[in-house]
């Protein structure tokens, strides 16, 4: 059925994070798919572009944490270590999780999304903007 699932996660929202892997583990134990959880950090030159010293460093240890609690994630699951996998990127959600879906070939990219607000109609969602461009199925977990 599936051979590679990505699971774009947001390590600061539990609750989204825990919906879509719930499904993802499930789908993936079924098909006997790999799975790969992902993670989108924000461009740090976005915010510090006056403030040019130390933005290598910043974004070193943004990367260390957000690593750290991915492998701290992906030891709760019960699947086989060769998989699962995981990365970290800056940049774009939409952007970064459409690129990673096609280096991969995900044949299927599971993403949690909340119940839409009158913020989400305006600006858009990640969940929605990659259900709009992506190349492959996408399952949307509220």
């Amino acid at each position: 059925m599936y051979s590679m699932i990505l699971v774009p996660v947001d390590i600061e929202e539990t609750e989204l994070t825990e919906n879509a892997l719930s499904h993802a583990i499930k789908l993936a134990k079924l098909s006997g798919a790999k799975m790969h959880l992902f993670h989108v950090l924000p461009d740090a030159s976005a915010f510090m572009t006056a403030y040019s010293f130390g933005i290598k460093e910043f974004e070193n240890q943004a990367v260390v944490k957000a690593e750290e609690k991915l492998e701290a994630l992906i030891k709760t699951i019960d699947m086989p270590a060769d998989k699962l996998s995981y990365s970290v990127s800056f940049g774009v959600p939409r952007d970064e999780a459409l690129s990673l879906a096609d280096e991969l070939g995900a044949d299927l990219i599971i993403i949690g999304s909340r119940r839409p607000s009158v913020k989400t109609y305006l600006l858009g969602s990640n969940a929605a903007a990659i259900v709009r461009h992506a190349k492959t199925s996408v399952l949307v977990v509220r």
